[in-house]
């Protein structure tokens, strides 16, 4: 994951301490508010985040950092128990479905301890580790499937799905299924749908390893790794 001096943040500061106290707030009055009242839900989200289309289900809990930089299509669903750590802009386009317990990082911090440690500080504050952050993108018409972890800087292509349990740590591109950790492709198609993906139709064997991706299942019942998916499909 590559970045340079301009990517780090501020992330202790008087001014991000206030906006996390304010999301932290909003996020627990969500949290509180009966499910039935759309309305309530629905003034909240607007307060908490950047930009948010029509026809927007967030189901709780659901966790932010800032909020203001989370962006949202319209017709889109994110399941419960989702955390989006937006210290630079999550936008997630339209007819999106993100499932549960997926996270979306746009921090991290460097490798190196003593890049990562700031030594500098009072030493009657709280330790202070030092910070970049980067955008990520999620483009309309795609599926991130339960428990997928979305790493700084990437983008999933439009109409892309990506397996559940994934770790994406770079960008996908679109009209693909990718699973895995790290996360990869493992079939592309036409932006008409599957029918187009491969220059011959995969064995059964094939099929039924994509259809456990896109329902969550393990790959392992059918295919001893992803390697092997892979090897099969290029067939």
């Amino acid at each position: 994951m590559q970045y340079d001096t301009t990517d780090f943040v501020e992330a202790n500061g008087e001014a991000t301490m206030k906006l996390i106290a304010r999301t932290r707030r909003l996020t627990r009055e969500y949290y509180m508010t009966d499910h039935e009242d759309a309305e309530r839900r629905r003034a909240i989200l607007e307060e908490l985040l950047g930009e948010i289309g029509k026809n927007v289900e967030i189901d709780t809990p659901f966790y932010c950092d800032y909020g203001k930089n989370i962006h949202i299509g319209s017709d889109v669903i994110i399941n419960m128990n989702c955390t989006f750590v937006d210290n630079k802009p999550i936008r997630i386009g339209s007819k999106v479905l993100i499932a549960s317990n997926v996270q979306i990082y746009t921090s991290s911090h460097p490798i190196l301890p003593q890049e990562r440690l700031r030594l500098d500080g009072n030493e009657t504050e709280e330790p202070f580790f030092r910070t970049y952050a980067l955008p990520v993108e999620i483009q309309d018409n795609v599926w991130i499937g339960g428990g997928v972890v979305i790493l700084p800087g990437v983008t999933i292509g439009k109409n892309s799905v990506v397996g559940a349990g994934s770790v994406v740590t770079r960008s996908i591109p679109a009209n693909c299924v990718a699973v895995g950790n790290p996360c990869r492709v493992i079939r592309r198609f036409g932006e008409d749908g599957p029918d187009d993906a491969l220059p011959s139709a995969p064995n059964a064997e094939t099929t039924a390893a994509i259809e456990n991706v896109q329902q969550g299942k393990n790959l392992s019942r059918t295919f001893g790794s992803v390697a092997e998916l892979m090897e099969d499909l290029k067939r």
